[in-house]
């Protein structure tokens, strides 16, 4: 005991935050992948893969074979494009939609069952849950991107010939080296996602309608990739969080280019410290105790 009294006591605490954040984190990790809900939703995104191979596969030796895209004719002579067909048609909707549930649902949530004033008077404090909640919503995005690459990937081998994949700039890479592109393309698809989990983050803070949140981020979603194609706002583009979204075909090429990988990261991250600053801002005055 310090001469005070209260000294050792003190020091405890001041030990303990660092434990009392990892815990918080752990917990909130815990309850995201418990829920039903989570696993639905996970689920359905596998199952776009999946859906994918076996039309492709029941359809490639009928009288349609070869009149369909390109990329559903690779597919049949290499099951690793799979993952990537995958992806290409879940960018726009299916994952947009599972990250904006469960960003909307961080903090209003937790207001709308009544748990989000518990939460506070534990030694968590405003701003170590509002990281916590954001870094749940950002696993989330990861596991979402894996389920759909994993998956194809399964099923891509489980279905069709696998061999060295012919990439974008002609030249030819083995089996092994397109399993890390996959993974490459799967973690800039997380990066790209950062963003939207951030304005989602943020929306969730401004009401206690959970429903309200994922429907508005899903929208902002959609909207932003919609005025992504119009011509008119080309000077608006660059600005877009979803501007980047399909920059990973420079994955595809030999050598790599990383250029859109980092304009990607540093847009993303722009958004991260806007929305982050203004849920602060708006969390930090929010009235839950009432």
């Amino acid at each position: 005991m310090g001469p005070n009294g209260t000294g050792q006591n003190e020091t405890a605490v001041r030990t303990d935050r660092p434990s009392v954040g990892w815990a918080l984190l752990g917990s909130e990790l815990a309850v995201l992948f418990r829920r039903r809900r989570t696993w639905a939703m996970l689920g359905a995104l596998a199952a776009v893969p999946i859906l994918i191979a076996v039309a492709v596969r029941v359809t490639s030796s009928g009288s349609g074979s070869g009149r369909g895209p390109q990329f559903l004719d690779n597919i049949t002579h290499n099951g690793l494009f799979v993952g990537v067909t995958a992806l290409v048609v879940s960018i726009p909707l299916f994952l947009p939609l599972t990250i904006g549930v469960v960003a909307g649902d961080t903090i209003a949530g937790e207001a709308s069952h009544g748990t989000l004033r518990y939460l506070l008077v534990a030694p968590a404090g405003r701003v170590r849950l509002l990281l916590v909640k954001y870094l749940g919503a950002t696993t989330f995005c990861l596991a979402a991107t894996l389920v759909v690459v994993v998956a194809g990937t399964i099923i891509g081998i489980a279905l069709f010939p696998v061999g060295p994949v012919a990439l974008l700039s002609g030249d030819t890479v083995p089996v092994g080296e397109s399993l890390m592109r996959l993974l490459l393309i799967a973690g800039y698809i997380t990066v790209s996602l950062l963003g939207l989990s951030a304005i989602g983050l943020f929306i969730s803070t401004l009401t206690d309608v959970p429903v309200g949140a994922m429907a508005a981020t899903v929208v902002l979603a959609v909207a932003s990739q919609v005025l992504d194609e119009l011509p008119q706002l080309d000077w608006l583009h660059p600005w877009l969080f979803s501007h980047y979204w399909f920059g990973f075909a420079d994955l595809l090429r030999q050598p790599i280019s990383w250029g859109s990988f980092g304009d990607n990261a540093l847009l993303q991250a722009g958004y991260l410290v806007v929305f982050g600053a203004l849920a602060y801002g708006r969390f930090l005055s929010k009235d839950v105790l009432s």
